[in-house]
């Protein structure tokens, strides 16, 4: 009998589960740019009615002492934005050499000027002077800086009614346009500072965060900030913050403006966040420049408008 070969029926072939797409979520960069243009042109809208209303446009004064270049730097961009939107603006121009005495009698008669709605005093003035005693000599009620002990104390008590800090004012705005309702959130704030990092940390708890406010002296910041789902760079560290800092979906803030020359003597500018490395982690990033530089100013005009607005309640 022949040898026969029997054939197999082939086995049925096991279904192979089809590997999901997983769609790379996209990091957003949170354009300060942007938000300060659309905050502007809802400026310009109030200031028509000041105008039209109770024949009030607004006025901010700004005193610069000496002859730091980013401080003229500064001050222009502040007084062309002013002008675009109808703030009149006054710079008051003092050498380095000037005596305090003449600094508070200058503060002293733009507070008594009813034309006046703002006043600041631009930052850092010369090592020679007491920042503090000129701060508080402002108007709490033209303090559109939000720097005055009153205005200061009415935020860190929870208190309605004062002039918040405008970089805090802006951080806060910016945080929201990615995720408006930030209770329960984890947040780092680095750096300790009157101007930035203690205002936005008592906002933040405001908006309902745990909040850790690092300084200088923190024994752990990078653990901190791996824990947070939100990062406030205000250090003054150019590149502090690198990607192992920061956990996946964190929204990062970089508040630094770090001035560098490159090897063939050109200034640049960097933040105190690696962006480049962060951004691959981070949920969203403000870049530097472009990110808390043009909101700082344009909550510099708003609470100049809400001062004139206040004003004309009277």
């Amino acid at each position: 009998m022949p040898f026969t070969t029997h054939s197999k029926a082939p086995a049925p072939k096991t279904p192979v589960a089809k590997t999901p797409i997983v769609k790379k979520k996209i990091m957003k960069v949170i354009e300060g740019r942007t938000l300060a243009t659309s905050l502007k042109a809802d400026l310009l809208k109030r200031i028509e009615i000041l105008k039209k209303d109770h024949k009030i446009r607004p006025g901010l004064a700004i005193i610069r002492v000496g002859d730091d270049s980013a401080s003229q730097v500064y001050v222009a961009s502040k007084k062309r934005q002013c002008k675009e939107i109808g703030i009149r603006s006054f710079e008051h121009i003092l050498h380095s050499a000037t005596k305090q005495k003449m600094i508070l009698d200058l503060i002293q008669s733009i507070n008594e000027d009813p034309e006046i709605h703002g006043l600041i005093v631009q930052l850092p003035l010369p090592k020679k002077f007491n920042t503090a005693e000129i701060i508080q000599a402002i108007s709490p009620q033209k303090d559109v800086d939000g720097l005055h002990p009153l205005n200061l104390g009415k935020l860190f008590c929870g208190i309605e009614g004062g002039f918040i800090p405008c970089t805090p004012k802006g951080c806060i705005k910016l945080i929201q346009t990615v995720q408006k309702n930030l209770k329960g959130l984890n947040a780092a704030v680095i750096g300790a500072s009157n101007l930035v990092g203690k205002p936005l940390a008592h906002l933040l708890l405001k908006e309902g965060c745990t909040v850790s406010l690092l300084n200088s002296k923190t024994k752990n910041p990078k653990e901190l900030c791996c824990q947070a789902d939100i990062v406030v760079a205000a250090a003054g560290v150019p590149h502090l913050v690198q990607g192992d800092w920061v956990k996946i979906g964190a929204i990062v803030i970089d508040v630094g403006i770090n001035r560098l020359v490159d090897t063939k003597g050109k200034a640049y500018l960097i933040g105190d966040v690696n962006y480049d490395d962060v951004s691959k982690k981070a949920k969203a990033i403000t870049p530097v420049p472009g990110g808390v530089g043009p909101m700082t100013v344009a909550c510099l005009l708003e609470n100049t408008v809400i001062s004139a607005e206040l004003f004309s309640q009277l």
